[in-house]
């Protein structure tokens, strides 16, 4: 990923916690010698450094991935920035967000290390008061659902983490640009705008 100096997110733990935060990413391998992507859910094992996941077994992509070098793409808030904002019209318009590229090789999973991982993904995402528990799934059915999928890790060798909110323009206008984020509706746009509060504040520090 292309990373300007004054972009990157140079402390690991941030990085984790945009993958946590945003945990819905695509994973881009090769399949038939050509890119191929997968829109999913990854779960951090922060400790061990894997991400874990599992494909549809249809999906063909699980076929060559083992031992591949493979891409997960973990999209944080975005939003479109308008030169109106700004106390000068020399100025161009421009797209402020927040990216993580995790690089790391595929190994297959079953048995008791898939259905770990599957627990895992359930207790992240439903609420602490769900009425619904995995465990509490009849176990044949569990077993029956379970030969519909592939369950993976990848080993994570890299991290890249970027986050373009306007660093390159003086103070003053990116404190323009928040105020004009904050009058927005729009989840993204407010996102973009506390992340741009946090890091002017940072800098006064």
């Amino acid at each position: 990923m292309y990373i300007p100096p004054q972009f990157r997110i140079e402390d690991d733990n941030t990085i984790y916690e945009v993958i946590n935060k945003y945990s819905f990413a695509t994973l881009i391998s090769q399949h038939h010698e050509k890119p191929w992507a997968t829109h999913l859910p990854l779960i951090l094992d922060q400790s061990q450094k894997y991400l874990y996941g599992h494909f549809a077994r249809p999906n063909p992509q699980w076929k060559e991935i083992e031992s591949q070098a493979v891409l997960a793409i973990f999209h944080g808030p975005h939003c479109f920035i308008s030169p109106s904002w700004y106390e000068t019209n020399k100025a161009v318009p421009t797209w402020n967000y927040i990216s993580v590229h995790v690089y790391g090789q595929v190994k297959i999973i079953e048995g008791n290390e898939l259905m770990e991982s599957l627990k895992d993904m359930v207790l992240k995402y439903e609420e602490p008061n769900s009425s619904y528990q995995l465990d509490q799934v009849e176990a044949s059915y569990i077993d029956g659902m379970s030969k519909g999928i592939v369950g993976f890790k990848i080993k994570i060798d890299r991290l890249e983490g970027k986050a373009k909110l306007s660093q390159n323009h003086p103070k003053e206008r990116q404190k323009l640009i928040i105020r004009q984020l904050e009058q927005s509706k729009q989840s993204d746009d407010q996102q973009i705008a506390t992340l741009m509060k946090g890091n002017l504040q940072k800098d006064s520090s």
